[in-house]
């Protein structure tokens, strides 16, 4: 194969000695650093564009550059520098003085006195040469702020153009409105920003569907709402389901009951003021204010909030005895349901709740999705369900393009409202560009024509009064593959037999379980969270070993497994690139951001620490290590955790082109009715086929509801 050299001289025979020898020097030199063609476009291409003196334009450049990057790679990968045991000891102070007797007689390329009739710019050779300087540096400097100092993360600011208006209405008392008006406002992340002068409006009693894309800011805009770095009303109460409840000794029924803090406030002064009675040192106001507090309670209803709890958290999956558990011994997932259950029975003014159905199972979702649709206050729901979002939302606020559009009605209703909107804009488009290009005619045709003078001059000011036209954006379609250059087998694939587990002897999970699976598979498991669905994935994959029966698998399965906690097992103090360089080491780094960006995590995200990625972006960073050794079977439990709806869509796609099989669980029923051929229940130590599919199974839990009482 021809090396950079032989391809230089090929393309640029009459290229003068001096600008060669640059040429190549930079090259030699800066080989192993470039990491793309782009880059080395931008090194020397200047300097080519000058040599070429036109010969060739930037696309033939750009080629050119890019052939001497696969030489540059294919020669580092061949042969890689070797160390070499000197014979001596080297003497860098006698060097230092040997350099500076002969400094004095090196000239470089600048010095040189040149032809005159040389076609190269000189000020665009110091400016390729200054592009490769900065490069080295920047290069430099990420790499000593890996290997000194603990990860500094940046954080999320907010600024808002100040309303004197309502500032005075908020301080006097008299604003006790509680629709929410938020104008002109910016939310940075870091050095990037989110959002540019957006407004957002909120009617009270209203339900709003926040969605976008991954990592475009919906959850850094509720934790600026929450912490009222945005200007919402003081006397507008705002409850944020971030974190998961504390554990402790305090039960679960009581850690609900106490988010309700005026009742507590009431309950605890009522003991203070009977306990002074009791012990003889009241002053004789105590019984009219006991009289002002039955009438508040009576009033608030307290005498029935513990039903109006209890039924809160039996509808999140509580049972009677979990409700008198203390809250130490639920693990995370339970306690970020316990934190739920507070922020619905506290019942505050603004309810923002991020990706909600994350930590549900599917009978909890759609027991949510009821108790919702009579909420009286204002919701703001970050949703990659889109169910949910049919279900709950009465209006969608669309975060794109750093700016907030408002849209009537379910998510439905947006797409159609939204595909409505583009269809007009586009018309409205190509109306203003067939317009101004008409004046443009006129323009070009009467230029020179005296006569038509004043008429040209007219045209020409009109034309510059015209606003700038530009093109409708439109977002890009997400798209996933998951390689499948891999043999089909023959079944058998994947099967469990009679097997039979638990964890304790007392407590059995599984007994006389069968399961079968082959290429052509697409299983879904549903069921209660905490019904034995990821045991289930643990036997399959061989992670668990039967207590009794047998897992048979064919020899040559190779599985792919997503965890629904797939943040823990990353590594979230490095970049995507060098997570896949640790897990799959020997590659280029060319192949690992290729292997990236088939997941959307192309240019500076994949050089950002992982720590610093949304929710979503950490998800396509799993899917690009769980498929870079090629799996011809997948395992995925909870895979649309924090995905946005368009790669939802796309992953759908994506496994029903896939030729190998797929087992999954989730509570998504967009992604179940899209991908799955068989629904699975497992419940009470058993699993078995519903016939009837998604629809059969919802019917299941609406009547389990009502027959419980939950509605």
């Amino acid at each position: 194969m021809a090396t950079y050299v032989d391809i230089l001289k090929r393309e640029f025979p009459e290229i003068d000695t001096e600008l060669f020898d640059y040429i190549t020097g930079v090259l030699d030199s800066g080989g192993p650093d470039f990491e793309d063609g782009e880059e080395v476009f931008d090194a020397i291409g200047g300097v080519l564009q000058d040599v070429s003196a036109d010969s060739k334009n930037e696309d033939d450049i750009r080629d050119i550059c890019l052939q001497m990057f696969n030489t540059l790679k294919l020669n580092n990968h061949r042969h890689p520098q070797k160390q070499m045991l000197l014979d001596a000891p080297v003497q860098l102070s006698q060097m230092s003085a040997d350099s500076v007797s002969t400094a004095k007689d090196i000239q470089g390329i600048w010095m040189m006195k040149r032809p005159q009739n040389t076609t190269v710019d000189a000020k665009k050779l110091e400016k390729a040469e200054a592009k490769l300087k900065a490069k080295n540096e920047r290069r430099t400097e990420r790499d000593t702020q890996k290997a000194t100092g603990p990860l500094v993360l940046e954080e999320a600011s907010a600024s808002q153009a100040s309303n004197k208006k309502e500032s005075r209405a908020d301080q006097s008392g008299k604003n006790r409105s509680y629709d929410i008006r938020i104008e002109n406002f910016d939310i940075s992340f870091g050095e990037r920003c989110l959002l540019q002068g957006a407004e957002l409006s909120m009617a009270s009693g209203r339900r709003y569907g926040l969605i976008g894309r991954n990592g475009l800011g919906k959850t850094t805009l509720l934790k600026m709402l929450a912490s009222r770095n945005l200007r919402v009303p003081a006397h507008i109460s705002i409850l944020h389901v971030e974190q998961e409840v504390a554990g402790d000794d305090t039960i679960a029924l009581q850690s609900v009951l106490e988010s309700d803090t005026q009742r507590e406030d009431l309950l605890n002064e009522e003991r203070r003021l009977n306990a002074r009675i009791a012990n003889g040192t009241a002053d004789g106001m105590e019984s009219v204010r006991l009289s002002e507090i039955y009438a508040k309670l009576e009033e608030i209803e307290a005498d029935k909030a513990p039903a109006r709890a209890s039924v809160i958290l039996a509808g999140l999956g509580f049972s009677p005895r979990m409700q008198q558990q203390p809250t130490k011994e639920f693990s995370g997932g339970w306690r970020m349901r316990l934190a739920l259950a507070r922020a619905l029975f506290a019942r505050p003014d603004l309810l923002l709740l991020d990706e909600p159905t994350n930590m549900l199972d599917i009978r909890a979702i759609l027991w949510l999705e009821n108790y919702l649709q009579t909420w009286q206050s204002t919701i703001l729901v970050v949703s990659h369900d889109r169910n949910f979002l049919n279900a709950v939302a009465t209006d969608i606020i669309h975060l794109h393009s750093q700016r907030l559009d408002t849209y009537r009605g379910d998510y439905e209703n947006f797409l159609k409202t939204k595909e409505d909107r583009l269809k007009n804009q586009q018309r409205e488009y190509e109306a203003q560009l067939q317009y101004r290009q008409h004046i443009q005619v006129f323009i070009d045709r009467f230029r020179y024509n005296a006569n038509r003078a004043a008429q040209v001059q007219s045209k020409i000011k009109l034309l510059e009064k015209l606003p700038e036209l530009k093109p409708v954006q439109k977002e890009t379609e997400t798209t996933l593959k998951f390689p499948d250059n891999f043999e089909k087998l023959s079944p058998p694939i994947l099967q469990l037999d009679e097997v039979e587990f638990y964890y304790s002897r007392n407590q059995p999970l599984f007994s006389g379980l069968n399961l079968s699976a082959d290429l052509e598979s697409r299983i879904c498991i549903v069921g209660e969270n905490g019904a034995g669905k990821s045991t289930i994935l643990k036997l399959l994959m061989d992670d668990l070993t039967p207590v009794s029966g047998i897992r048979q698998a064919h020899r040559n399965l190779k599985i792919g497994y997503f965890s629904q906690h797939h943040v823990d097992q990353l590594d979230l103090n490095v970049c995507a690139v060098e997570l896949l360089l640790n897990k799959f080491p020997g590659r280029t780094e060319e192949e690992y951001r290729h292997q990236l960006g088939g997941y959307g995590i192309t240019g500076e995200l994949a050089t950002r620490p992982v720590a610093s990625l949304s929710g979503g972006q950490k998800s396509r960073v799993a899917f690009a290590q769980m498929t870079m050794p090629c799996p011809n079977f997948y395992i995925l439990d909870e895979p649309t955790n924090h995905l946005d709806m368009e790669t939802i869509e796309a992953l759908a796609k994506a496994l029903n082109k896939f030729k190998g099989g797929v087992i999954l669980v989730s509570h998504d029923e967009r992604l179940i009715r899209l991908v799955c051929k068989e629904l699975w229940v497992c419940d009470s130590g058993k699993v078995w086929r519903v016939d009837g599919g998604f629809d059969e199974y919802r019917d299941i839990l609406q009547e389990q509801f009502k027959k419980e009482g939950y509605l």
